[in-house]
């Protein structure tokens, strides 16, 4: 009589044999009295552990747990800070075989186990593979046995997470406050910003936001928080450059403030660092406050551009129905109430309809800069066309160029028009009928206004050298 499956289950017996005292010392998460996370762009962070724990006089194993899961072990440093002459590293580990079920199978493939059964006998087997499982008994090859399957033992270089392990030397046996600074991948920032304008498209509310990204396979909690905006070099071999390490070490803690940035100047990049502390979860998105200000004075700019290639043939059909852009305009100064270097990132923009929703109206990105400009997308009720009305080639790489710029208003108001024009090489203005400023070399550039529901015109006559 076939006796009933039981599924097969997985328990460990530690075995009692061997000293206590050979246990490695674990330093934890419980023993961290302070962290230190600094973010650069392309998915880098730098991680400083401050943890306090006692350590034995002599020589000792520790495993200081709790680590990252993408830590680079080739970038870890570790000092005391109550005693660093008294301490010295010997051996230096990274231990990330995880522990599981599946893990313990496989390390005691080949080796004897005991499969236990409900009236609580057991048979001695040895496991010849995890697929299935299969076992040897008594001779006989037994798959898929019933039982409950009994391990004597961890194996070696099984740990529940990641895992830092050093041989050390201490000389004292005393509390100690151990430092521990290394580089993780798996963390990442980013800039946001909303913008809200007035009515008359002259004011906006601005305020900037931060995204975290924590994929690094650790939480740092209550941690002092440091962002480096700009592009750090990473060599392309697999040791990182450990002169990072210095921003961990010259860090210093920081008291309970405001949770706005503070940001300064660091090397040929821009630090900012958070007011107050804050939890990172691993497998988390976190958004912090960047900047917020109200009442910014903005300019709403219409922005006609022409095209360089139009002065090297004679075209003569009209460029019909040309885009007039539209751009929005602030100036990053503490006079408007911001003054900050911006990180590059998106801007997104919005404005209350007739109704008082919210709107959205564009998007654009926007650098570190004194003055941003922020393209909102294409006028519509403005259009603009272009006709070439003469081209003439006055001798070897001479040429007499004359154009009509035609601007169209439908709005109810009067606009004022930007209007941009490439001019290539070397070039001559012999007549126009507006008044214009060469603001670059190769750049001419009018100011049109455009009546209510009617139409503006451009005329120039330009003699250009090639």
């Amino acid at each position: 009589m076939n006796k009933p499956l039981i599924a097969l289950t997985l328990s460990l017996v530690l075995g009692a044999e061997g000293p206590a005292a050979a246990a490695p010392l674990s330093v934890t998460h419980d023993d961290q009295r302070e962290v230190m996370v600094t973010i650069y762009n392309g998915n880098l962070g730098l991680v400083k552990d401050l943890r306090e724990t006692r350590l034995p006089a002599g020589v000792s194993e520790v495993q200081f747990m709790d680590v990252a899961a993408q830590i680079d072990p080739t970038t870890v440093h570790l000092k005391s800070l109550t005693d660093a002459p008294g301490l010295k590293i010997l051996e230096q580990n990274y231990e990330y075989d995880l522990l599981t079920s599946q893990k313990l199978m496989e390390k005691y493939v080949g080796r004897k186990v005991r499969l236990y059964q409900t009236d609580g006998t057991f048979h001695e087997a040895t496991l010849l593979s995890t697929n299935g499982p299969v076992f040897e008994i008594n001779g006989q090859i037994h798959m898929g046995h019933y039982g409950r399957l009994v391990l004597p033992a961890l194996p070696d270089n099984l740990v529940a997470k990641p895992t830092l392990v050093w041989l050390l030397r201490n000389q004292t046996a005393r509390p100690q406050r151990v430092e521990a600074s290394y580089l993780t991948g798996g963390i990442t920032w980013k800039a946001d910003y909303v913008m809200v304008l007035n009515a008359a498209d002259t004011l906006s509310d601005l305020t900037g936001w931060v995204t975290i990204d924590n994929k690094s396979g650790a939480t740092y909690g209550n941690a002092a928080l440091k962002l480096v905006a700009g592009d750090v070099n990473r060599a392309p071999e697999p040791r990182r450059d450990g002169r990072l390490l210095e921003v961990a070490a010259k860090a210093q803690s920081m008291a309970d403030a405001s949770r706005d940035f503070k940001s300064e100047g660091f090397f040929e990049y821009h630090l900012y660092t958070l007011d107050g502390r804050t939890t990172i979860k691993d497998n988390q998105t976190k958004q912090l406050s960047l900047l917020a200000a109200t009442e910014v004075p903005i300019a709403k700019d219409l922005i006609y551009y022409g095209a360089q290639d139009y002065y090297r043939n004679a075209y003569g059909v009209p460029v019909s129905n040309q885009k007039v852009g539209v751009y929005l305009e602030v100036k990053n100064s503490r006079e408007n109430r911001l003054g900050l270097p911006l990180p590059k990132g998106k801007i997104r923009v919005y404005k209350a309809d007739g109704s008082g929703s919210q709107q959205f109206i564009g998007e654009d990105w926007i650098p570190k800069d004194e003055r941003v400009k922020i393209k909102m997308g294409n006028a519509f009720d403005l259009v603009g066309e272009r006709t070439q009305k003469d081209f003439k080639k006055v001798a070897s790489n001479l040429y007499e160029v004359e154009w009509e710029i035609s601007l169209r208003n439908h709005k109810s108001q009067a606009q004022t028009v930007t209007v941009i024009e490439p001019v290539p090489g070397d070039w001559q203005v012999l007549a126009s009928n507006h008044s214009y400023e060469k603001i670059e070399a190769h750049t001419l550039k009018y100011q049109i206004a455009v009546p209510k529901e009617g139409a503006a015109k451009i005329a120039y006559r330009v003699r250009i050298r090639f």
